[in-house]
């Protein structure tokens, strides 16, 4: 007799988990239940051999995770594209972009993208997801559409990972925690990066005060095209606050020029057009 393996829907509770997921840098928002539809693993023996293989069919669209990247004309929107289908993921063929990318189709991985617009986001948000009921949205679109496409995945329902920068951080955290939606919210992607985010904000809670009066300088370098400032160095400041310096965000020094980035960063010129170089210098009380 063939079994089904089944999760039970009280498993989730709604917290901010630790360490990668805690705090203003990185957000696991999950709902107090949880409703998942689950490709068949197992079917009961009284199904014919006809039934499971109908069955089978039917679900093949839920095998592989259909995937819609936001901003996927940008940088990261198109290494995500590039990685999802590498996975097997099913690309989704449509993305929304700015007002001027609405009807125009872009090519990525052998798949044509429909852009759109953000006069037309919701309607066609909720007939790509009537469509795909198991859909997870990736943002990486600009900093001023942030809350409104969080607002949306949520008002709609549709899980999202956010990694565009910027925006209400604050609002953005209240949308979701307020919403039934799965969300994954973080300005930083890169594994090492985001662990070493975690032990600041161990630093930081487990030490509160300890770099009273030190001085800090923040010098961050990214390639022309990133507009806002490093969400990343925002999150390792947090934590510099914490640990009791001073400094105001707006004394970050944002290096986007090809020239200084070669001459006082030291950026190699092959990476100009896709790198992130940050700067921190602390300088203790007394300048030793």
């Amino acid at each position: 007799m063939a079994s089904l393996l089944e999760a039970s829907s009280n498993v989730f509770r709604s917290e901010k988990l630790p360490f990668l997921c805690r705090g203003k840098t990185r957000q696991c928002i999950l709902p107090k239940r949880a409703a998942f539809r689950l490709v068949p693993v197992a079917f009961s023996s009284s199904m014919s051999t006809g039934a499971v293989e109908h069955d089978q069919k039917s679900n093949s669209s839920d095998i592989a995770i259909p995937i819609m990247v936001n901003g996927c004309t940008g940088k990261m929107g198109k290494a995500i594209i590039k990685a999802a289908n590498s996975a097997g993921l099913h690309i989704v063929p449509v993305s929304f972009g700015a007002e001027k990318e609405s009807g125009l189709t872009v090519e990525m991985c052998g798949k044509e993208i429909l852009g759109h617009g953000p006069s037309e986001r919701e309607s066609i948000l909720a007939s790509v997801f009537q469509e795909y009921p198991n859909l997870v949205v990736v943002d990486f679109t600009v900093p001023a559409t942030v809350n409104d496409n969080a607002e949306l995945y949520c008002k709609v329902g549709v899980p999202f990972v956010m990694g565009t920068t910027g925006g209400d951080r604050d609002q953005l955290y209240k949308t979701v925690e307020e919403s039934k939606v799965y969300a994954v919210i973080s300005p930083q992607m890169g594994k090492q990066v985001v662990a070493f985010l975690a032990a600041m904000e161990v630093m930081a809670e487990q030490f509160p005060g300890a770099f009273s009066g030190y001085s800090l300088q923040v010098m961050e370098s990214h390639q022309a095209s990133k507009l806002d400032t490093s969400g990343t160095a925002k999150a390792v400041i947090s934590c510099f606050q914490k640990l009791g310096v001073s400094f105001d965000m707006d004394q970050i020094r944002m290096i986007r020029d090809p020239k200084q980035q070669i001459e006082m960063v030291g950026v190699p010129e092959e990476h100009l057009y896709g790198h992130a170089f940050h700067l921190y210098h602390l300088t203790s009380p007394d300048q030793t």
